[in-house]
């Protein structure tokens, strides 16, 4: 008893293996098939539930996929062998109404490693193949094409049925025929034929081939003799998945070409369409139809047309709304002022295709100006007060009259309801932070050395500027590798004022909110909200860090002793390893401007304020006219977090780091 159950189950097992490895689909018209085909282009289900891969108009392309892919190749004992398989289908191709010269161009049962046939192209190529890959051994296509024009060399005749393999030249082509009981072979049109029905069987053991086709009004069953019979090697041609389907073009000839039903089945025979079930062909071209549709496009024609007079003037007059502008006495008397239309069309309405880069104060876009044709960034700024928008404006007019060339020139402003919207010159190259932090760049896009010096001594060029040249002191408050934009050669140039604050020279910066981005913003001003000409430095510090690192201020994802730059950096000093830190895809270097520049950054990034260099020094120190003496850091604060509180950290540098030192008490 034990012994049947025990063969019972392995039945049992065995059955469910043997079932498992059979892909079996059947389709009796395509009502509900939509979740189960993957379409693309023209291809659709009618309501009438044909699958319609073409309509009759001019060159066409579409495709239609079973949803899942076929296992068509399996291995066994370490030899791979194409399953057999067996589909069948029910078609109809129907040439363009009027048409003196026929229809085009055909259809074809595709087996294809992907549902998006990349390249496929309308016409002669039946959406299946295009010129730049047809006849390509990297293909992996398999197809049967019934094509109704004599398009490629070896085409025939216009209706044929060919073996197609990676190519659109068919291996084997006959005519369009079928063979009755007494093995006569009898031809006929694949067009306007009415409904055929075509038979696809491959035998994957020993490679054989039949391909056979006939009318539904001539054949209810399958021919006993196939058109097509040959031997292929699928093998070497199939991949292990695949996608099954069906795809169909037409050119400067139109036809519409239907599938009605289809079936399929791997290791077996499929299973026969009911052709009962077909869906039923409207018969749309008859007289009292045609009296019925003239009718209905008369009159969708005259409903349509009243309707696009509506929306024609509803768009002018919401266009015409959404472009005024009401214009304040105040605005009028700052210089640079541009007109919102004339933003909004450089943008194409600000369209999300022109962004080049968003952040937490707006998005910014580029924009081509219609009158000179130049190319600017126009940054889209959102603020809440109306006060804080006058002063910004008034600062913003002010940065406008500066001209350095280490700093973005701003080309104007606009204001439109609580949006402030700043135009810049446009840097090609993009920010900083992006060639520098991209490590995925090869050795061609990393930058040298070279480029890495230049471009911190052209920004300590431009906040130099800023703080000490320029009529006014001005803080810019946010200096950081993503507002260092870079020219086609690599200059630098500093942008992004929206922080930024102003102050006559004979007067001292007030206290504001803490402003800038973390990380770059130095102690104070996290604590007291002082901006001054010395925070710059310190983010100016962070940013030489970050430029010979090759690593962002923040790194979430480095161990906990390297995630803050600046400490990580400090303690590589403190320890005598400081050259540990240098960006690794630096291949070559002077060691001694690298290691200047690190110390000038430590020497930056000084927790007092009053310890920190000017913008000054640190251009010298930068272009070589002043050294970093052994007492210019004799005494580093450093950060209560990494020292213990109240602690300061004492070294020589005149032979690197010899000895460190930390003590408690008062500063």
């Amino acid at each position: 008893m034990v012994a049947k159950s025990t063969l019972f189950q392995i039945i049992l097992i065995f059955g469910y293996f043997l079932s498992s490895s059979c892909q079996d689909f059947i389709f009796n018209g395509f009502q509900n098939a939509s979740n189960n085909m993957a379409m693309g282009y023209s291809a659709k289900i009618t309501d009438y539930g044909m699958l319609q891969l073409t309509n009759d108009s001019y060159d066409l392309k579409g495709h239609a996929f079973f949803s899942s892919p076929i296992q068509l190749i399996k291995t066994q004992d370490n030899i791979s062998r194409a399953v057999s398989f067996s589909t069948t289908f029910v078609f109809q191709i129907i040439s363009k109404p009027g048409s003196e010269n026929g229809g085009g161009h055909g259809l074809t049962f595709a087996i294809a490693p992907s549902k998006q046939l990349p390249g496929a192209a309308s016409g002669k190529y039946l959406g299946l193949l295009g010129p730049g890959n047809n006849g390509n051994f990297s293909n992996h296509v398999f197809a049967v094409e019934l094509d109704t024009v004599n398009d490629f060399l070896n085409d025939t005749d216009e209706d044929h049925v060919g073996i197609d393999v990676d190519d659109l030249t068919s291996e084997i082509l006959e005519n369009a025929a079928y063979y009755d009981s007494n093995s006569t072979k009898i031809p006929f049109e694949l067009e306007d034929t009415g409904l055929i029905q075509a038979w696809l069987e491959y035998n994957g053991k020993n490679d054989v081939l039949n391909v056979t086709v006939a009318p539904l009004s001539a054949h209810k069953t399958k021919p006993s003799r196939p058109l097509i019979s040959g031997t292929f090697n699928l093998t070497a041609i199939l991949k292990e998945d695949m996608y099954v389907g069906f795809t169909a073009a037409t050119g400067k000839l139109a036809s519409s070409h239907y599938i009605m039903a289809w079936s399929f089945r791997t290791e077996g025979t499929a299973r026969a369409i009911d052709l009962s079930k077909l869906p039923k062909f409207p018969d749309i071209w008859s007289n009292h139809h045609k009296v019925t549709i003239i009718k209905i496009v008369v009159l969708s024609f005259a409903i349509l047309s009243f309707m696009v007079i509506l929306i024609v003037i509803f768009l002018y007059l919401w266009h015409r709304a959404k472009l005024s502008e009401t214009i304040e006495d105040w605005e009028l008397e700052n210089p640079h002022r541009l007109n919102y239309r004339e933003l909004y069309s450089a943008t194409n309405g600000f369209s999300k295709t022109e962004v080049l880069g968003s952040g937490g104060f707006g998005n910014v876009y580029k924009g081509v100006m219609r009158q000179t044709g130049e190319v600017v960034a126009i940054k889209k700024i959102s603020t809440s007060t109306r006060q804080g928008m006058r002063e910004f404006i008034a600062e913003i007019s002010s940065l406008g009259r500066m001209r350095h060339r280490n700093l973005v020139e701003l080309r104007g402003w606009c204001k439109r309801n609580d949006d402030l919207i700043i135009v810049y010159e446009f840097m090609p190259n993009g920010s900083l932070d992006t060639l520098l932090f991209n490590h995925n760049n090869n050795a061609q896009t990393t930058l040298s050395w070279e480029q890495r010096l230049n471009i911190l001594k052209g920004v300590a060029s431009g906040l130099l500027y800023l703080h000490e040249e320029w009529e006014k002191v001005v803080v810019h408050r946010d200096v950081k590798s993503s507002n260092v934009l870079l020219k086609s050669d690599l200059t630098p140039k500093l942008g992004d004022f929206g922080l930024a604050r102003l102050y006559n020279r004979d007067t001292a910066p007030q206290t504001t909110c803490a402003a800038g981005t973390l990380g770059y913003m130095a102690p104070e001003l996290l604590q007291m909200g002082k901006a001054t000409t010395s925070s710059d430095v310190y983010a100016f510090g962070v940013l030489l860090l970050e430029v010979v690192c090759g690593r962002r201020t923040i790194e979430p994802s480095a161990p906990d002793s390297e995630r803050n730059l600046v400490r990580w950096v400090r303690e590589c000093l403190v320890h005598g390893g400081l050259m540990e830190v240098v960006d690794p895809r630096m291949e070559e270097y002077d060691g001694q401007e690298v290691e200047m520049t690190l110390k000038l950054g430590i020497l930056c990034c000084q927790y007092r304020a009053e310890v920190r260099p000017s913008m000054r020094q640190v251009n010298n120190y930068l272009n070589g006219t002043e050294q970093i003496a052994a007492g210019d850091l004799s005494l580093v604060s450093v950060d209560p977090d990494l020292m213990g509180s109240e602690s300061t950290c004492s070294f020589s540098l005149s032979q690197g780091m010899i000895s460190a030192s930390s003590f408690q008490g008062g500063r």
